[in-house]
This record gives structure tokens, sequence and C-alpha cells, in this order.
């Protein structure tokens, strides 16, 4: 890059400091722990959540630093039966706080879901089918329209590829997607949430990464419906799936070229799970410990996982299904944080990639005669700094040539 002073001029044979700013890559946890700590409710306990952790308030400001030196992407609850268990009284300001919180932190903030079968709100079962379908479609354009500005980025709709047939207990939503059709109601979704706010992300996401996903993400795309991300769940509870079959499955949906993320990730540091088990919900046990052994071996897949997530040029953001083992889902092992809230070896191992192997510390650099420097590191955002004054500048895929001109940024 060439590096230009206040009156546009290159600097010449001039001492700088180049520094990174922020990855561009998404590195990303659940943020359901810190929702009581971004309002405030000091002395009170979460409520906690099957499918995130509940940190004890004691140990909040300790977690809350933990969490933002290492992720950069947060995912919040929309649960709709958690989120409006009552019609009519959604948990907007509360949510709104803590969406708030991390993009004040400079974190970029994903919500999920918006249609889900699961957890799906209960008072949908009074309802007829075109009625709940309705109510459906209401609460896409009141949320998503809430949170635009905060939270633009969604999980739209969530394991659809189960959802018409699912038979664990009776819901509105898998009526819905009875009657109407998995495609359509897809189309429907995505058609409110697209309204509500044009310039969001919007994601795909299922836990089934066979042929199933990918015939219905055919479908999906040859309807004409625009999908921006596909989301691939990776929860490795029965064992790490290993550089091969991770790849495997990263260049299968990778065939459609559109941008993936691995929305829900986890890995064991304690028993694995046993192979027979086909609903990771079937197995339940009274305990479930993290051990020596299993820490050593956690740290040694985060750091696998993360080094092929990253060499893969699809994919773009990485979520970590929970920063500590405390309300884990399944209260499985999983976190990098031990349920008292010390870091695991798996915590250090992802820091020193995320934040060393991959950073750009302070790095002093000359620029030649012509006022140019050449600079490398990951893609994302840095900052110059040279004669008294500063700029910021952006590293991206394909970055060639640049100039950037201190007192104010560019990319």
């Amino acid at each position: 890059m060439t590096v230009l002073g206040a009156d546009g001029q290159p600097l010449r044979d001039t001492e700088l400091v180049v520094r990174q700013t922020g990855h561009e890559f998404l590195f990303g946890c659940i943020g359901f722990d810190l929702i009581p700590y971004a309002n405030g409710e000091v002395g009170q306990e979460g409520e906690g959540s099957v499918f995130g952790g509940d940190v004890p308030v004691v140990q909040a400001e300790d977690f809350a630093e933990k969490w933002l030196q290492l992720f950069n992407f947060a995912t919040l609850p929309f649960y709709w039966g958690d989120f409006e268990p009552v019609r009519g009284r959604p948990d907007t300001q509360r949510l709104l706080a803590a969406a708030r919180w991390f993009a004040d932190r400079g974190v970029v903030v994903k919500g999920h879901p918006l249609a889900w079968h699961t957890v799906t709100a209960p008072w949908l079962l009074e309802l007829s089918d075109e009625e709940a379908l309705e109510a459906q479609r209401a609460r896409i354009r009141r949320d998503v329209g809430d949170f635009a500005g905060l939270i633009d980025s969604w999980d739209v709709i969530n394991e659809v590829v189960i959802m018409p047939v699912f038979d664990k207990y009776d819901n509105g939503l898998t009526r819905v997607a009875r009657r109407f059709g998995r495609i359509p109601l897809i189309r429907t979704v995505f058609d409110e949430a697209r309204a509500a706010n044009p310039s969001a992300t919007l994601l795909l996401n299922d836990f089934d990464m066979s042929t199933a996903y990918e015939c219905l993400i055919e479908g999906v795309l040859e309807a004409g419906i625009q999908v921006d991300a596909l989301g691939l769940q990776s929860h490795m509870h029965q064992g790490y799936w290993g550089e091969e079959k991770t790849l495997e499955v990263l260049d299968r949906f990778a065939r459609y070229g559109l941008p993936l993320h691995l929305t829900e990730s986890t890995l064991l540091s304690g028993a694995i799970m046993p192979p027979e088990i086909e609903d990771l919900n079937d197995y339940q046990v009274s305990e479930w410990p993290s051990t020596p052994e299993g820490e050593a071996r956690q740290a040694d897949e985060v750091v696998r996982h993360y080094r092929t997530m990253l060499s893969h040029p699809a994919v773009e953001a990485v979520t970590y299904w929970g920063l500590s083992d405390a309300g884990a889902w399944l209260g499985a092992p999983v976190g990098f944080l031990r349920a008292d809230g010390t870091p695991k070896p798996a915590y250090d191992a992802l820091h020193a990639l995320v934040k060393q192997k991959w950073w750009l510390e302070p790095t002093p650099l000359r620029t030649d005669g012509e006022g140019r420097v050449r600079v490398s590191g990951w893609r994302g955002s840095y900052e110059v700094e040279a004669a008294g004054a500063t700029a910021g500048f952006q590293i991206a895929a394909g970055a060639g040539t640049l100039d950037v001109r201190l007192g104010r940024s560019e990319s």
C-alpha cells in the first residue's frame, strides 16, 4: 500500500506502525449467557436454557471479558416459545439491550431462529393452520423490523428437513409445514424477513448433513428463493469428524455457490456419546464431567477443526455452541471454560490461533522512496500510524495495492 500524508502526498522513507484491529472471519459463540449481565440484572441468576449456557452472576464480568477476547460474532436466542410464551408479550427489550451491548463492543450479532418447530410458541396449537402461518409471518415482520440495525443476520428457519415429519410432540409449526409443504413455508418466511430488513443476511440452517438437506437446498434455489448463506450444524458429541469428513461436507455444500456458516459447533472434553444414539437428545446421563484426558483431546481437536474451517474458501463463520460447561446443551462438557469459569486448554489453544497466529500485533515498518510498504495479514481491519496520525484500512480477499491517507479511513 501507499501511505499518504494529510496533504495527499506519499510519506517517503517514513517509520510507521501497522496493527490489526479486527478479523473479517466471524469467530462466533452464543451470547445467551450474557443477556442478564447486559441488562444489569445484578444479583439475579439467569433462567438458563437447554440450548445455551447459564453463567453464574458472580462469574459474569470475567466471563464477558473471556468471551470478548475470543469472539467477534454473537448468536442471541429468539426461540419463540421462550421469547413470547404469552401471545403479545415478547421479550423484546431485554434482547434489544443484549444486542446493543454486543454491538457497542464491535461484535456482529445474529438472531436464532425465526421459525422452528422446537420451542415454538405453545399458543400456536390453539390456532388453525392458516392462523398459525399468519402468526409466524407477523412474528418475523415484527422481530426482524424491531432489531434491524442491531441484528442484521438471522437463521430464518431451522431444521426444515425433519420439520413436517417431526413426531416427538405436537407443535404448531410442524402442522404448518406438513399442511403447506417445506419449500412454500421457506419461501414465506424468507420473503417476510427480506421485506422487513432488505439488507439482512438470511440463512437456511440444518443439522442434517445428508443428501436430504442437499435436495432441499436444490429445491429452494430452483424455486428462486434468495438464500444468503447456508447454515451447517456440527455438534460433535459422538466424536470429532476429522479433517477428511469435514472437508467432504464443506465441499458438498459449497457447490451451491453460497457462503457456509458452521452455525452450531461443539467438541467434547469428556466421554464421547455412544455411536448408536440417533437423536442426540435421547442421550440422558446424570453426570457428564470434563476430564483431563478429554480436555487435552478437545484442545487438539479445536485447533484442527478451526484450521480446517479457515482453510476452506466457502466458510465465512464458525459459531461455537457455548463458552462454558455451565448449563450446556444436554449437560455435555462442550465449553472452553469449566463450569467454575476456569479456562480449559481449548480456550488457550483457540486464543493462540485467533489472537496470535492469525493476528498482526503492532509491527514497525518503513515506507520506501515512493511511500509504499508491504503489509500481509488475515482479511480484516487494520490501522496504520505514522507522523503522529492514524488511518484505518481493510485487507480483503484479492486485495492488491491501495492508498491509505492518514487522518481518515480508506478501504
